[in-house]
C-alpha cells in the first residue's frame, strides 16, 4: 500500500511538472519599463524539464541565455556573458519580474504571443535609405549615420545607427501613428528611438530611453545630399578619429592576463610580429560584436605572424573577480590573448600614447617594427551590413600588408 501510494504520489509530482514545463514553453511577448518607457521584449522559452533553453528575439537575431532555471514558479535566466538575468514569477499564464544587473533592473511583463497585434499603415511619405544625423558629441564627431530598411511584405522596418563608436545595433519598428518607433531588447539591454518624417523632408530623431541628455533628442536627420548642400559635415572617419603622440615609437602594453601572469610588449611572444592591441571591455556591445572578427583575423592570420592582444577595461569588482570576461571569453571561443588593464576611468592612464582615446572598441594595428601603423575607432557590427563588409574588407587587407613586410633584425625594431 506504501508503495502504491509513493508511486501514485510521484507521478502526480511528474505530471504536475510537466504541466507547469508545458505552460513555460513558448514565446512570450510583452514590455520592459526602461526610464519611465515601455520598450517591447520577445523571449523564446524551449526545452525538456532538466534542459531549459531561452533567448531574447530580436527580429531575425537571437541573445541565447547562458542558463535556464525553472523552481516552482521561479523562473532564471542567465546571461552571464553580460552579467544580466531576467528573474520572473510564472503565475495563471503571466510573467512579471524583472530583468538587467545587480545594480540596475528594469521591470518586466510578459505573457504568451497570440500574434494578434495590428500595426498601423505607414504613411506615403517614404524614409528608406541612408540618412545622416547631425550631431555634437563630446567624442569630437558632428554626424551620425542611419540606415532604414523595410521589412519585406511587412510594414515594419528595420534601422540602425552608426557612430563613431559603433552601432546601436538593429532596431525594429513600425508607425505609430505620429512617428516611427524602433526598439530593441537584447542581452545587452534595452534601446528605443523615434523617427518622425518632417514637412521639409528631414527627421527628428530622439533616444526615448535618454531624455535628460540634450544632444540625444530632437536630432535633425537629412539625406547625404541634404546635408552637403547645406554644409554640413559628415561622419569621421574612424582611421582618424584617434591617433599616437609619437608614431615612431613602439607602442607599449603591460598587463596581467586572467592568471594574473604580466604580459607586455617587449615580451619575445611579439617579437617581429604584427599585433593589434584591441581597446575593450565585456560590458562594451560594440566590443562584442567585434570579438567574433578579431578571432577570425587571428586564426586566419596566427600562423603568418600576427598576435592580437585585448586590453580589457572592467568595473572594479569584475578587475577582482572577471566572471563575465570570463563568459565573454567563453561565448566567442578566443584563443588570443586578453589582458586585465584596468578600470574605464583608467583608459587614459593605462594607454598614454594614444590621442583622443575615448571610444570602445579602439584597435591599434602594429607593424613587426612594434610601431601603430593605423589605428580604427569603433566597429560597425553585423546590423549595419554594408559597412561591416567594408570593415571586414579593409582590415583583412591591412593585416594582409603588415604581414608581407620583412621582419626587422632585432636592434631596427627596438
Amino acid at each position: 500500500m506504501k508503495l502504491f501510494a509513493s508511486i501514485f504520489l510521484l507521478a502526480v509530482s511528474t505530471i504536475a511538472h510537466s504541466q507547469k514545463q508545458d505552460a513555460i514553453n513558448g514565446l512570450w511577448t510583452g514590455d520592459a519599463t526602461a526610464h519611465g518607457q515601455q520598450v517591447p521584449v520577445h523571449l523564446q522559452i524551449t526545452g525538456s524539464a532538466n534542459d531549459l533553453q531561452a533567448a531574447l528575439l530580436n527580429g531575425p537575431e537571437k541573445s541565447p541565455a547562458s542558463s535556464v532555471s525553472l523552481t516552482g514558479n521561479h523562473l532564471l535566466i542567465t546571461f552571464n556573458y553580460y552579467a544580466r538575468t531576467l528573474d520572473a514569477i510564472l503565475t495563471n499564464g503571466h510573467l512579471a519580474g524583472t530583468f538587467g544587473t545587480a545594480s540596475t533592473r528594469y521591470p518586466i511583463d510578459l505573457t504568451p504571443d497570440t500574434q494578434t497585434s495590428k500595426l498601423t499603415p505607414a504613411p506615403t511619405q517614404t524614409i528608406d535609405g541612408d540618412w545622416e544625423i547631425a550631431v555634437k558629441s563630446a567624442k569630437g564627431e558632428s554626424a551620425w549615420q542611419l540606415h532604414v530598411t523595410p521589412q519585406p511584405h511587412s510594414p515594419q522596418l528595420e534601422a540602425v545607427i552608426q557612430r563613431i563608436d559603433g552601432d546601436t545595433g538593429s532596431l525594429y519598428g513600425s508607425w505609430t501613428g505620429q512617428a516611427y518607433t524602433v526598439s530593441h531588447f537584447t542581452a545587452a539591454g534595452p534601446a528605443l528611438y523615434s523617427l518622425t518624417p518632417q514637412p521639409d523632408g528631414t527627421l527628428l530623431v530622439s533616444n526615448l530611453l535618454r531624455a535628460d541628455i540634450n544632444d540625444q533628442q530632437n536630432l535633425v536627420a537629412r539625406r547625404p545630399a541634404q546635408a552637403r548642400a547645406a554644409q554640413l559635415p559628415g561622419p569621421t572617419d574612424p582611421t582618424q578619429q584617434t591617433t599616437v603622440k609619437d608614431p615612431t615609437a613602439r607602442f607599449a602594453f603591460s598587463s596581467p592576463d586572467l592568471s594574473g601572469k604580466v604580459v607586455s610588449n617587449t615580451d619575445p611572444q611579439f617579437d617581429g610580429k604584427v599585433v593589434i592591441v584591441a581597446i575593450g571591455g565585456s560590458w562594451c556591445p560594440n566590443c562584442h560584436d567585434e570579438a567574433p572578427f578579431l578571432q577570425s583575423l587571428y586564426k586566419q592570420f596566427h600562423a603568418q605572424g600576427l598576435e592580437i592582444v585585448n586590453l580589457s577595461f572592467e568595473e572594479a569588482d569584475q578587475l577582482k573577480d572577471p566572471v563575465r570576461l570570463r563568459a565573454f571569453i567563453a561565448r566567442y571561443g578566443l584563443t588570443y590573448t586578453v589582458l586585465l588593464a584596468g578600470q574605464t576611468e583608467q583608459l587614459t592612464e593605462k594607454v598614454p600614447q594614444a590621442v583622443n582615446l575615448n571610444c570602445w572598441p579602439t584597435s591599434f594595428f602594429l607593424g613587426r617594427d612594434g610601431r601603430v601603423r593605423e589605428v580604427h575607432a569603433g566597429f560597425a557590427g553585423p546590423a549595419n551590413p554594408a559597412d561591416h563588409q567594408a570593415l571586414i574588407h579593409e582590415v583583412t587587407e591591412l593585416v594582409q600588408t603588415l604581414i608581407a613586410e620583412p621582419v626587422p633584425t632585432q636592434n631596427a625594431s627596438r
